[in-house]
């Protein structure tokens, strides 16, 4: 349950968005006694459990529908779409405001979460990688734990490891991280990788080993910090295979 929570998040989070103001709304409007302005507190709160289990759309649906359904069920005349008092004109409006501003506050919230997260599993790769080098690891285990990271880590379709270099000017990630299309920086963070293969040439002090071939997902954007932990894996594969060519 919890797994496919997690893949259908953004539609969970949606349908929460469009129906608990509602609920909300009506399961408050036969409680006598219960001010407008304490409703509207009330409907925050929904606000601010979307837009914190959820995505920045998500909030701001909440908070439409939340601002929508308290005019309705809490606002005279009842049961309209229609506001005559002033009083709650404001509260609504202050309801509608607050409500997108805590969508925006919990949206970058998970924004900060997800990049200290991504950071973090960097480093953890960052820190595999040297270690299996520096315990001597076969280069053959090196070079295809390098593949299937190098894979998730870009985002590929397949990522293959050859020993024979490409002919001509071939799109190349460099090892400054840099993605070089004939001569021009081709900029990943809006488009991604080029949709044809790209290779990040595997070298150490001088030798060159081989290249890892990668087939790219068109249009899926590439970080620059994606792309140095990349050449960096590189750079670890080609101190294995210098390592394994030293001992033969």
């Amino acid at each position: 349950m919890r797994r496919w929570l997690q893949q259908h998040n953004g539609v969970v989070a949606t349908v929460c968005a469009l129906v608990l103001p509602v609920i909300v709304s009506a399961a408050l409007a036969p409680i006598h006694g219960f001010s407008s302005s304490a409703a509207a507190l009330v409907l925050v709160l929904v606000v601010v459990a979307v837009a914190s289990f959820g995505s920045r759309f998500a909030g701001v649906v909440a908070a439409l529908s939340a601002g929508a359904w308290f005019d309705f069920f809490l606002t005279k005349p009842y049961e309209t779409f229609n506001i005559t008092l002033r009083p709650a004109l404001e509260t609504e409006l202050s309801l509608l405001v607050v409500g997108i501003a805590v969508t925006e506050i919990a949206a970058r919230s998970r924004s900060h979460r997800e990049e200290a997260s991504e950071e973090g599993h960097h480093l953890a790769l960052i820190h595999d990688f040297t270690k299996m080098v520096a315990e001597g690891e076969p280069a053959e285990f090196v070079v295809a734990r390098a593949a299937a990271e190098l894979t998730s880590l870009l985002g590929l379709r397949d990522c293959r490891f050859e020993t024979e270099m490409s002919e001509g000017h071939p799109t190349r990630i460099e090892h400054s991280g840099v993605v070089a299309l004939g001569g021009l920086r081709w900029a990943t963070y809006l488009s991604g990788l080029p949709g044809h293969e790209v290779e990040l040439v595997i070298s150490f002090r001088g030798g060159t080993f081989g290249r890892f071939v990668m087939t790219p997902t068109p249009g899926a954007p590439v970080a620059s910090d994606r792309l140095l932990v990349a050449a960096f894996i590189a750079d670890q594969v080609g101190a294995a295979l210098a390592a394994q060519s030293t001992s033969t």
